[in-house]
């Protein structure tokens, strides 16, 4: 008798968010599902004109709130969108708040190459196609020792890389940011080696809780948190999490990313959030929630060692930190 056994991330259809819930939503669905499907299948409708699919909607995923503690409260709007690293806008905190409106995302073109059945150039919405958006409330831990409890709204990045059908030699998938100085004026400065990389190993990027992200707090993302369209790996430190993605390669060996490049003592490429590896300049035990004053213990794999300390068994999680 084969027996199903609920997973702690699935949700029963009585958790699904009613459409008359969500009205307030729908064009965000429709940009993220609508546009470029409508077409394909023959509709004779434009963007503006398109109607909503009744029988779909978001999924207000348990997923991240199993893990948060009683006093894990979302954090702000504001201090989501106004504290911010993202060095292509500048190294200060406000930096990208302050100069991210000069970034275009539309049209926004996604080139996926590599070891895979479907590469290609695609269009945001050709990306996205047809996918369910689910709401997900997530730790999201930086490295320099503060954090945030954030409610992203995306698509597990397993349904996008099953669409591209990876090879069977692909162990590896990686992803750059946008390259444009006259955009991203932190770009003209020698920061880091322009353009930002970063990867992970394929069944990392296949797991359940890895989301490629498109909104937050049931809005577009803005520019500063990386839109259009961004990574959320929850058990890694946040710059992981690659932002204003225009670029999907799948590799069969461990990619350069540019931070374990511009500082491979400091920055390894697994990243997981280990409070019992220091980062060289400073402890690693302990963080600082945005908004709060006194520190709490930082938790192993950021609290979702349940789920994803398997993926790392034979891991010497010291040397390849």
């Amino acid at each position: 008798m084969l027996i199903n056994i609920k997973k702690s991330w699935e949700v029963n259809p009585s958790e699904i968010t009613s459409e008359r819930n969500f009205n307030a939503r729908r064009q965000f669905l429709k940009y993220c599902i609508y546009t470029t499907s409508a077409v394909l299948a023959g509709y004779a409708t434009t963007s503006a004109q398109a109607k909503t699919n009744s029988s779909l909607d978001i999924i207000k995923s348990n997923i991240g709130q199993k893990y948060l503690l009683d006093d894990d409260d979302l954090t702000s709007y504001e201090a989501i969108t106004q504290y911010n690293n993202f060095y292509e806008f500048g190294t200060g905190k406000q930096d990208p708040f302050n100069h991210a409106h000069s970034l275009k995302t539309k049209p926004w073109i996604v080139s996926v190459t590599g070891a895979c059945e479907n590469p290609g150039e695609y269009h945001l919405d050709d990306l996205l196609n047809e996918q369910l958006l689910e709401e997900r409330i997530y730790r999201f831990r930086c490295v320099e020792t503060w954090s945030m409890v954030v409610p992203w709204l995306g698509i597990p990045l397993s349904s996008i890389l099953n669409r591209l059908a990876p090879h069977s030699n692909a162990n590896y998938v990686s992803f750059e940011t946008l390259h444009d100085p006259s955009q991203m004026p932190g770009q003209r400065l020698n920061t880091l080696n322009w353009p930002y990389k970063e990867g992970l190993r394929l069944d990392e990027a296949m797991h359940p809780l890895t989301l490629l992200t498109v909104g937050l707090y049931g809005k577009f993302l803005p520019n500063q948190n990386g839109a259009p369209i961004r990574l959320v790996v929850p058990w890694k430190y946040g710059f992981k999490s690659i932002k204003s993605i225009v670029k999907i390669h799948f590799q069969e060996t461990m990619p350069i990313t540019s931070w374990s490049q511009s500082s491979p003592k400091e920055y390894g490429f697994f990243s997981n959030v280990n409070p019992e590896i220091n980062h060289r300049r400073w402890s690693q035990a302990k963080e600082r929630r945005v908004g709060e004053f006194f520190k709490r213990p930082t938790l192993m794999f950021n609290g979702y060692g349940e789920e994803v300390s398997n993926l790392y068994t034979n891991l010497d999680l010291k040397k390849w930190f």
